[in-house]
């Protein structure tokens, strides 16, 4: 087992929806994400929510009155960490994976790196921010089938 697989913690919670994950995989392909921008992963909790559910904690922390699916809180001390809260809307996950033609897992992983990639310093407000951002998450994509076809034939 790599050393950097005991450090640091990944959760994933359910307030309302309950993806079908593999917690492991998913957990081990962060933490490549992770590494592969040189950060030390401290604490790092996913909540998995409804529509509701998230637009309640958009309008009580950040005063947004409309539906998204994710919001990421940077809880870490030192930009070298990654410590941080991410609650993720299934309902929109799932919206957004049918607009874009793509399957659910996909879509999923796509959010789950956006998040993470907020907390790793990404952002998303100008143009040219988000075609950074949506490289960054191209390339966790590509960690996690690369990452998908190593573990098969493991």
């Amino acid at each position: 087992m790599e050393v950097s697989q005991l450090l640091g913690n990944i959760t994933f919670n359910n307030m309302g929806r309950r993806p079908r994950i593999n917690r492991d995989k998913t957990s081990l392909w962060l933490r490549q994400i992770i590494e592969s921008y040189n950060k030390n992963l401290i604490d790092l909790n996913y909540t998995f929510c409804t529509d509701q559910e998230l637009l309640e904690i958009n309008k009580e922390y950040l005063q947004h009155d409309y539906y998204t699916d994710i919001i990421s809180f940077d809880l870490s001390e030192l930009k070298k960490e990654i410590h941080g809260d991410i609650y993720i809307s299934i309902d929109r996950v799932k919206e957004n994976a049918k607009y874009n033609k793509c399957k659910f897992e996909i879509e999923l992983n796509r959010v789950l790196a956006h998040g993470l990639l907020h907390l790793i310093g990404f952002k998303d407000k100008t143009k040219k921010e988000i075609q950074a951002m949506r490289k960054a998450e191209d390339e966790a994509l590509a960690i996690w089938e690369k990452f998908q076809v190593s573990r098969e034939t493991v």
